[in-house]
């Protein structure tokens, strides 16, 4: 069994052999927490915690790092626009995060490290980078000297004379205009911490890269993102652990963007769809098929059309699930194995559309097979299809999705007596042959939402697509 991930930094996919067998350190950039997440922000997330859970399937034992980045230029802005205290600003908002990730059916992560709760461990990195000869300090701030880190750009390809980078507010004292702050002076009203260059706040890129030391040691196999982040944040990440003496990332994974019309989805174009909104739109079942499901590398252009879709093809297979769980007289375990071609989709690059296809054939081989009255067929094959949608999350009978059937129990309890009290209608048409009142019937609930089977039990109804 061989797992291979596109690896950023060698812009190729390649096999992925761990730092030590049997484990894999994985480190996320997470939030910056100045406002609540759109599903641009969940997206990341949700691609990522899909690698996890295929990296367990497959054996590993995973320590996964999602930092919060909770001091931030943008929180003090926000701070000063709205006069609150930026860690007031910084806490509702990370607690909007994790609400949201919780929604969606992330598992929490290993370590979850605050910026503000490891100064030290960047005090720490920025004095050995000083005595290395890669940063220095001018005014108060610390800068890192991009000159003297030879593999600086090597992730985005990019060359350093052709780089330009304006000089932030405050930012005095620099050697080289593209060199960047570390450390940052203070200010007066805003945040500030004591180091032995006076006080100041953390610049963002070394919240990371102590944080990735903290936690994960002077290795680890993955480091993960948004494509946005490639420069300059993980960049300058790299150029600090590796110029500090770590080896650092060995693996760079990518995630590409939420994007509407065209662009992409952040709060400061003020194109974002809040998770908060769109929970109270959609099931968060569903959200997470439609966010989780397209290929971690490829971009996911946002329309009510594509989330109707995706909320058409998830009922097919909610549907499947309960008429075997009905046939079958109670819940079927997950089979210990998923089949094969779903984990050679996986295994290679996480190949999440083409797991998912299997997915989809398994659900057309288990209605063919309860067409045919093979209760022990359609039984095997929703104990294929429960372990496939444990991988990717999406298992409506995990205890997780409980609660959301829980919300639902009573409205569906008083819409199924209606239904019925129609469908017996329906049926004492087709009792005196009045076929065209029965269709009428049928046809009127397909227009409200509802589709209706006749089977050898007699009609049931689901809930179609929008």
């Amino acid at each position: 069994m061989t797992i291979r991930l596109h690896d950023t930094s060698a812009r190729q996919i390649r096999d992925f052999i761990p730092l030590t067998p049997g484990c894999v350190s994985i480190y996320l950039c997470g939030a910056t927490v100045q406002a609540a997440p759109h599903i641009g922000h969940v997206r990341s997330y949700l691609n990522f915690d899909i690698m996890r859970r295929w990296f367990v399937y497959r054996g590993y034992e995973v320590t996964f790092v999602r930092n919060v980045t909770d001091i931030d230029d943008k929180i003090i802005w926000k701070s000063a626009e709205q006069n609150r205290p930026w860690w007031s600003i910084g806490y509702e908002n990370e607690r909007a995060f994790n609400d949201g990730y919780d929604a969606l059916g992330c598992l929490p992560p290993t370590y979850e490290p605050r910026a503000t709760g490891h100064i030290t461990e960047m005090v720490e990195m920025m004095r050995g980078l000083i005595e290395r000869g890669h940063a220095y300090e001018a005014d108060g701030n610390v800068y890192f000297d991009v000159r003297s880190f030879l593999g600086y750009l090597e992730l985005s390809n990019q060359n350093l004379d052709e780089l330009r980078q304006p000089s932030g507010e405050g930012e005095t004292g620099k050697r080289d205009q593209r060199d960047f702050a570390m450390w940052k002076a203070a200010k007066p009203g805003e945040p500030s911490w004591e180091t032995p260059w006076g006080r100041g706040r953390p610049g963002w890129h070394l919240e990371c890269s102590a944080m990735a030391h903290k936690y994960l040691g002077e290795a680890f196999d993955i480091h993960g993102g948004g494509i946005d982040l490639i420069f300059p944040h993980h960049e300058n990440e790299i150029a600090q652990a590796k110029g500090f003496g770590d080896e650092f990332a060995r693996y760079w994974v990518h995630n590409a963007w939420v994007t509407l019309s065209g662009e992409k989805m952040s709060k400061s174009l003020g194109n974002s769809v809040l998770v908060s909104e769109m929970v109270k739109q959609w099931r968060p079942i569903v959200l997470r098929y439609y966010l989780g499901t397209p290929h971690y590398r490829s971009m996911i252009e946002y329309s009510e059309e594509a989330l109707r879709e995706a909320e058409s093809a998830f009922a097919r297979i909610e549907g499947f699930i309960q008429r075997v769980v009905e046939k079958a007289g109670g819940v079927v375990e997950p089979a210990p194995e998923v089949p094969l071609a779903f984990a050679e989709a996986m295994d290679d690059d996480l190949g999440v559309p083409q797991a998912l296809a299997i997915v989809h054939t398994t659900v057309r081989q288990g209605n063919s097979a309860l067409a045919a009255d093979d209760k022990e067929a359609a039984v095997a094959r929703l104990a294929e299809l429960r372990a496939m949608l444990g991988v990717l999350g999406l298992d409506p009978l995990d205890p997780h999705w409980a609660g959301e059937a829980d919300r639902g129990e009573d409205l569906h309890g008083v819409v199924d007596t209606l239904v019925r009290l129609v469908l017996q209608q329906r049926e004492a048409a087709r009792g005196r042959k009045d076929w065209a009142t029965a269709d009428a019937i049928r046809d009127q609930l397909q227009q409200s939402g509802l589709v209706v089977e006749d089977g050898p039990d007699g009609p049931r109804w689901t809930l179609g697509p929008r």
